[in-house]
């Protein structure tokens, strides 16, 4: 038993020494996949329950919800749209992220009921692509049995088909914080898997 523990204890050390202070090419793969299995079944899973969302963490992917101008000049060019659904310049600036973001963020969703979800939040749901869809709430009906939501991107001249009439249950999270830019890990590592597939 005493030995069996001791040759437990050397290797432990061994391994030890080999993740964080060999410098080898096999102990910087062993990292990272050890980093990937970490983030992937740990530290997601972990987020996701915290913040009640089995996506607790989504890249930025299109560019259908960035303002390219400053916000006045932007609501002129928008302002149509938004007042034939009741929503006036200066409510707009009062919602969450009115800014907008930009290819390649990451956003951080939160799980958040239907009946809890207004006008103005930014939502990411399904929208029968490979990809879900984040997009601003512009209107919200139903009762405490079903909601549906409709959506536009803040860039977006009109809206898209699928987002005419989302119900509750096609709804991923509700986006609660951004962080510029560091999505194009991803981005990037989808696209090139995606040219090794061939597509």
């Amino acid at each position: 038993m005493a030995a069996a523990t001791k040759t437990a204890k050397k290797i432990a050390k061994r391994l030890w020494k080999f993740l964080w202070n060999d410098n080898s090419v096999w102990s910087w793969i062993f990292n990272a996949i050890l980093a990937f299995v970490l983030i992937k079944f740990v530290v997601y899973p972990g987020l996701g329950l915290v913040l009640q969302t089995n996506h607790p963490v989504v890249a930025v992917i299109s560019d259908s919800m960035e303002h390219r101008s400053e916000f006045g000049t932007w609501w002129k060019t928008m302002e149509q749209f938004y007042t034939k659904h009741n929503i006036s310049e200066t409510q707009f600036a009062s919602f969450r992220m009115s800014g907008g973001f930009s290819k390649g963020d990451i956003v951080i969703l939160k799980g958040k009921k239907p009946e809890k979800i207004d006008v103005g939040d930014v939502i990411v749901f399904d929208g029968n692509r490979p990809e879900p869809i984040i997009h601003r709430v512009v209107s919200k009906w139903g009762s405490k049995d079903k909601y549906y939501f409709a959506t536009k991107g803040d860039r977006n001249a009109g809206q898209r088909d699928e987002e005419k009439e989302i119900s509750q249950d096609r709804i991923v999270g509700t986006a609660w914080l951004r962080v510029p830019y560091v999505g194009y890990v991803k981005i990037i590592f989808t696209r090139f898997v995606n040219s090794i597939r061939g597509r």
